[in-house]
């Protein structure tokens, strides 16, 4: 039996698909993420306004997050990935007409919906799809989805947005959308959806036993916990994302810091699918302490003692730290819930990093002032990871 386990396949046609949809709706956002700032300047707007071009996205998102966990079970998986993959898609046309700030803030504020709800119909769909017995491995592997997109992401929106402009970035960012709503069509979603399986009937019934209310609409309670210490790890690695240009100016070290995320996506390929089989074998807590401190001392390290190798160290720490606790935790709150509370214990999580991530440049920025630089920032960045220890030995006390 345990060989038939370890035999399990995860690389399916369903997985490829399903992984080709996360990769390409990622990287929608990171290829605009790197050029929509420089567009927005380019209109003669402050920079102010460009972070808000910028935020605005991120909060559409959170906004269609709390609505999907809802949605997602009640109404078909497909049905929710279709709609809003093709919102997603659509959005991406509609930069080529934009010639206005306040136009660019609503399209930006539409394609946020399209990737939330997408990005938890993905996600979602994928927790049914990935073989259970090695699931921590499988999660792994998928969510490598993610860290390719980081990598490539803004490399590609970077190059085509020197070559040919705006319309270079806005052109791949829709051809990506086209790709991650074609594999969302081609998939046969409804094989793995429990409401349209033979479970159909108790999945009905258990829904009708528990009458949802309140905030039981849009949160899992017990998903809580794991996600309140990913949001920390987030925060801690939100600094980075948000800030390593201005700080890579500060200390003289733009040259390594601009292969940052190349090391962090390259960390992340070859760890993370190990990370995933440690987790299957020996639990949750190893990976996920492992990942706080390894982030906490990255962060130390480039504030106190920034150099071409600390950079590096904390790009190696950073996969360790988020990049690897994004995978790990999704795992744990989508295995450790039940089917029809699954969308909600995704939606909860995806909020709560969401909220790190749209407002956390905004609370880290109060630390930086014209005397002190950007050093204490990313101190402060290293205490709030660690803040996260605590949390995760309690989340993970079980």
């Amino acid at each position: 039996m345990e060989n038939e386990n370890q035999n399990e396949k995860i690389f399916t046609k369903s997985f490829l698909l399903i992984f080709s949809a996360l990769l390409f709706t990622s990287l929608v956002m990171y290829a605009l993420m790197s050029t929509v700032t420089e567009y927005a300047t380019s209109m003669g707007t402050s920079a102010a306004i460009a972070g808000l071009v910028s935020g605005i996205y991120v909060f559409g998102g959170l906004c269609s997050r709390i609505y999907s966990g809802n949605a997602l079970e009640k109404k078909t998986y497909k049905s929710i990935a279709l709609i809003f993959m093709t919102i997603h898609f659509l959005a991406c046309l509609l930069y080529f007409i934009v010639d206005d700030i306040s136009l660019l803030l609503i399209v930006r504020f539409i394609h946020g919906i399209g990737f939330g709800a997408s990005a938890n119909a993905i996600v979602t769909i994928a927790s049914e799809i990935l073989p259970k017995t090695r699931y921590g491995e499988a999660f792994g592997y998928f969510m490598l989805g993610t860290t390719i997109s980081v990598g490539l992401g803004p490399y590609i929106g970077g190059i085509l947005f020197d070559t040919m402009g705006s319309r270079g970035s806005f052109l791949a960012a829709s051809l990506f959308a086209l790709i991650a709503l074609i594999s969302i069509i081609i998939l046969d979603v409804d094989k793995y959806d429990p409401k349209m399986k033979n479970e159909k009937n108790t999945y009905k019934n258990m829904n009708a036993n528990h009458a949802y209310t309140g905030l039981e609409k849009i949160i899992e309670y017990d998903a809580i916990p794991v996600s309140l210490f990913t949001a920390l790890t987030s925060l801690g690695y939100v600094s980075i994302l948000s800030f390593y240009r201005l700080y890579a100016a500060e200390v003289n070290l733009t040259g390594i810091f601009s292969w940052f995320f190349i090391i962090y996506s390259l960390s992340l390929v070859l760890t993370r699918p190990v990370a995933g089989k440690i987790q299957d074998k020996n639990g949750d807590k190893l990976v996920c302490i492992t990942g706080i401190i390894a982030q906490s001392i990255g962060l130390l390290l480039i504030s106190l003692m920034p150099s071409n190798i600390t950079v590096i160290i904390c790009a190696v720490c950073a996969a360790l730290g988020f990049g690897t606790l994004s995978s790990a935790c999704t795992t744990i709150v989508t295995r450790n819930t039940s089917k029809n509370r699954r969308s909600y214990a995704l939606s909860t999580f995806f909020i709560f990093c969401d909220a790190t991530m749209g407002f956390g440049p905004a609370l880290l920025g109060l630390f930086v002032s014209q005397g002190t630089g950007y050093a204490p920032l990313y101190i402060i960045s290293s205490f709030i990871t660690l803040l996260a220890l605590p949390v995760c030995l309690y989340a993970l006390k079980k």
